[in-house]
């Protein structure tokens, strides 16, 4: 994947280094180059000088053809503008925002925006919500320890059980989105073809979700 990394503070530097070592082409963007100084050795990808909300600057780090990004800025404000720019101009499919403020960020992630709060949810979490590709969180609850997250569902699950997508306190289907009708499903509730599942997962347990899904081996990068 291709990813774009606003912020090259402690959380945005330690993202970019973790997606670098996972194979992944990521751009570093920031308005003071000492930051760059942040970034390990070991790092692989490139850097831009600049504001994150500059057009020209983005453009120079090649947005229209990135897959994520992610906007963690120091300013709250900023970062909204980033990440608003990203999705509604550029279309970036996966666009994750760091928002201390809680009101704020409820009405981003009805934008399609996801938030996080870097104290509380670091950077594995930051790196889950921009690789997760199959899957598209539509509500974190609490501090983002449970997600409820929608998908197609996988051509391999057809004709079996909602028993077999359900490990308790852990992973549970909570609707089937199904020929223009939303349904409660039970353990015995058979997927179909075309369903759209929600799935409430906790956070812990999402490799065991994408192994039950049929993602490659489970792992988060």
């Amino acid at each position: 994947m291709k990813i774009i990394v606003v912020g090259c503070g402690r959380m945005g530097s330690g993202l970019a280094l973790a997606l670098s070592k996972a194979g992944h082409a990521v751009t570093v963007i920031d308005s003071n180059p000492c930051a760059f100084e942040r970034l390990d050795p070991a790092f692989k990808g490139k850097t831009v000088e600049g504001v994150g909300f500059d057009r020209e600057v983005l453009q120079k780090a090649q947005i229209e053809r990135s897959d994520a990004l992610a906007a963690f800025t120091a300013s709250d404000e900023s970062n909204a503008v980033i990440a608003r720019m990203a999705r509604e101009i550029y279309h970036v499919p996966k666009v994750v925002a760091r928002l201390y403020d809680r009101e704020r960020a409820e009405i981003y992630k009805r934008l399609g925006i996801q938030t996080i709060s870097s104290t509380t949810w670091g950077i594995k979490r930051a790196a889950d919500l921009l690789l997760y590709s199959p899957l598209n969180t539509v509500l974190s609850l609490g501090q983002g320890d449970v997600d409820i997250v929608e998908i197609e569902a996988p051509a391999m699950l057809t004709g079996h059980k909602v028993a077999e997508l359900t490990i308790v306190g852990e992973i549970g289907v909570a609707a089937i989105e199904r020929d223009n009708k939303t349904i409660i499903p039970i353990l015995s509730t058979e997927i179909r073809r075309n369903d759209k599942l929600y799935i409430v997962v906790s956070i812990s347990a999402t490799s065991r979700l994408k192994k039950l899904l049929g993602f490659g081996d489970g792992r988060g990068m």
